[in-house]
């Protein structure tokens, strides 16, 4: 079977996802008898091409190597933004990876709306539509008999989203923690090694982990966003950003960190989620652990989840939260699961 794909945003994920295409298309029809064609690829600074014909994947990440464009592609159509693409395009499924923004999820939202308007099913690793508007967007996907994958929100390629929702919902989940920011985890494990809050951030920033404005990461902001999507897609409690109990690393001191060494705690950044009588708990904020919590022996950028469960105890998942291909899995993981789900 045949997937037509439209691409909203080709910067490092879109074109780790196009290299996941290329040197695994094979393997996937040979495994799971599907192929995915890219028949559309619109970005803001590399342009906009659409062929229902497709594209080669190696051809796509050609021009960008080397021209940092598409112009150079033969395509039947042109200069479509992102939501004449998600509309207009000869798409099955859009994949929208453009830049999130957790204050409005634009221009995110629009596409996927427009996407699923026309009937396409939806795949994002965009935090700001599911923090903001997943309610209305898998209402929306629902009336249509649509699909709107999110895997990619939290934890990157982690399987994070599709384990909880599938496989240990029916465990009773009682609790949800994590390390859910690589930026935060890698600047306290820099610092229980010795370094200041200003110079790991500074490490952070040059290993390409931290923005030059790390405000989000830092702040809890980034942390925030993806507790408010477990919360809507594990519990099925539509909270928002402003409900979660929210403090970043920016505070901690040497002398913090000395003192939770002391003690035989680490400091971790902890997105928390509880049941509750009127709904759940949520938390983002820096917590001293026992080198005994399964999250404290997690280091460097890396993330982790625990599902705390009624009927397995506690389950942890260890992974990258970030990167070019990591991410760009996550995209083939929900295509898989739509594929699973059409079939």
């Amino acid at each position: 079977m045949e997937y037509r794909l439209a691409i909203i945003g080709f910067g490092n994920v879109g074109q780790g996802f196009a290299e996941i295409l290329r040197d695994h298309g094979h393997r996937l029809l040979e495994q799971f008898g599907v192929r995915f064609r890219i028949v559309g690829v619109t970005d803001p600074l590399k342009g906009s091409i659409h062929d229902p014909a497709g594209f080669d994947p190696d051809d796509l990440l050609d021009a960008v190597r080397l021209a940092g464009n598409l112009g150079g592609i033969d395509a039947a159509d042109r200069g479509w933004d992102g939501t004449e693409m998600a509309r207009l395009s000869s798409a099955d499924v859009v994949v929208e990876l453009s830049y999130t923004d957790l204050e409005t999820g634009e221009p995110a939202t629009g596409h996927i709306r427009a996407a699923l308007e026309a009937g396409k099913h939806v795949v994002t690793t965009n935090k700001g539509p599911v923090a903001l508007h997943y309610a209305e967007l898998s209402e929306m996907a629902r009336e249509r008999g649509l699909e709107i994958g999110v895997e990619g929100t939290v934890m990157s390629g982690t399987p994070t989203v599709l384990n909880g929702m599938n496989l240990l919902r029916a465990a009773g989940i009682k609790r949800v923690q994590g390390i859910l920011n690589g930026t935060c985890n890698y600047i306290l494990t820099r610092m229980e090694e010795g370094s200041t809050y200003d110079d790991a951030l500074q490490e952070a920033q040059d290993n390409g982990y931290a923005e030059a404005d790390p405000t989000g990461d830092v702040e809890g902001f980034d942390a925030a966003g993806k507790v408010v999507i477990l919360a809507n897609l594990l519990m099925s409690v539509p909270i928002g950003m402003d409900d979660v109990d929210r403090t970043g690393i920016s505070g901690l001191t040497p002398a913090d960190i000395s003192a939770a060494q002391g003690a035989g705690e680490r400091w971790k950044l902890i997105g928390t989620l509880e049941p509750a009588d009127d709904g759940v708990v949520a938390s983002v904020r820096p917590e001293r652990v026992p080198l005994s919590h399964p999250l404290a022996s997690v280091g460097g950028a890396t993330n982790a989840v625990t599902y705390s469960t009624e009927l397995l105890g506690d389950v942890t998942l260890i992974g990258p939260g970030a990167g070019r291909l990591e991410t760009g899995y996550s995209v083939l993981v929900d295509l898989l699961e739509i594929h699973r789900t059409s079939v």
